[in-house]
């Protein structure tokens, strides 16, 4: 970069290593970032638990009901005591009666069977429970789509002193930054959601599960009836726990955090800083500062000009000896020139160059001389 510190710094270069070599600094650092404190212990709970509820669905908790309806007498395959007391409490269902005989004929009768049903309340409970942990990660996806506004600080107090031959140096630095920063949560929980969905997708797909939705039962509600199958069997008490956790952490958020931290650079850091220090004190040491960097810039465009005014006194020089000679054979005589002059460098004769080199440097000094004078 074309900075006139730079130039600056290459004025004296010589001298930087005493200064820097009596400096005595210390740098301290303050530094406060926002962080988002994510909230993932739910994704553990839910991980941990889906295993046992699929097995405590697989089995299936069955009961033995009786059902009862009211049919035609011609349907009926078993009269049972059931249907026998049924009639006799409701004797507008019979149609005839023998007095003689004491036949009875009844139009309807009462048919009681005895009946499997996966319609009990654990199973309730588990249909209850998968519902739960989707409305939770419904709440929760939400939750990671929203971006926490932070502010970053960065603080630093510079304390500087060099002691030279005959001054001291005292060098005091505030420093301080801010900055707003939108923190967004990593992308590792909404993977996690997404492979517990595809575990829920499974745990629907069991015959239990497609049973109590075709249905259309009623979700438990809490405070969970603690039967003896919650409280005993292992795979329910997981679920039990998970019930609890979700129903409890429902209304719990991610939120973002302040990190501090304060230390004292001892590197890189402070090393650019003590060097800046160098260039401060030349700064307000040096009142010549513009004409010295003028000086530098004017010293490469006197160079420049004076090779143009040789340039221009050799042209004058070769006509002056050759007044008949045209532009094209000025032309042709200098590209001539040029190429064997090309040649003798592939052919190298670099001690001739050198020294022509050498030549030409020391009368460039000369004329510059005598331009300053």
């Amino acid at each position: 970069m074309d900075l006139n510190i730079t130039k600056l710094a290459n004025l004296d270069a010589g001298k930087s290593k005493e200064f820097l070599s009596r400096v005595d600094s210390k740098l301290m650092m303050d530094i406060s970032k926002s962080q988002i404190v994510e909230n993932d212990e739910w994704i553990e709970m839910v991980e941990f638990t889906i295993p046992y509820i699929e097995k405590a669905l697989t089995k299936g908790i069955k009961n033995i009901v009786t059902e009862e309806e009211i049919i035609k007498i011609e349907l009926i395959k078993k009269v049972t005591v059931e249907s026998v007391k049924h009639l006799s409490k409701n004797v507008n269902f019979v149609d005839k009666y023998n007095q003689r005989s004491g036949e009875v004929i009844p139009k309807k009768i009462l048919n009681a069977y005895k009946e499997e049903t996966f319609i009990t309340y654990e199973n309730r409970f588990l249909y209850t429970l998968i519902k739960l942990i989707e409305d939770y990660m419904y709440l929760r996806e939400k939750d990671q789509e929203n971006e926490y506004k932070g502010k970053n600080y960065q603080k630093a107090n510079y304390q500087a002193e060099v002691k030279l031959r005959k001054e001291k140096v005292k060098v005091s630095l505030e420093y301080s930054a801010e900055a707003n920063t939108g923190l967004k949560k990593s992308t590792e929980t909404a993977d996690r959601i997404q492979n517990i969905k595809k575990s829920i997708k499974m745990l629907k797909a069991t015959e239990t599960y497609q049973i109590l939705a075709s249905k259309r039962i009623t979700l438990v509600k809490a405070p969970l009836k603690m039967t003896n199958v919650l409280l005993k069997n292992v795979n329910f008490q997981y679920a039990v726990k998970l019930w609890n956790y979700l129903s409890e952490q429902m209304e719990i958020k991610d939120k973002s955090i302040k990190m501090n931290k304060e230390y004292e650079e001892k590197g890189i850091s402070k090393t650019l800083v003590d060097e800046d220090i160098y260039l401060m004190h030349l700064i307000f040491k040096n009142n010549n500062i513009e004409n010295q960097l003028k000086g530098q810039k004017r010293s490469a465009i006197e160079d420049k000009k004076i090779r143009k005014e040789l340039t221009d006194a050799m042209i004058e020089k070769i006509i002056e000896l050759n007044p008949d000679l045209s532009d094209k054979e000025l032309k042709k005589m200098i590209a001539d020139k040029l190429i064997i002059m090309k040649t003798r460098k592939v052919i190298s004769l670099k001690p001739v160059e050198e020294r022509f080199k050498e030549r030409i440097d020391k009368y460039m000094s000369q004329v510059k001389e005598v331009r300053l004078k």
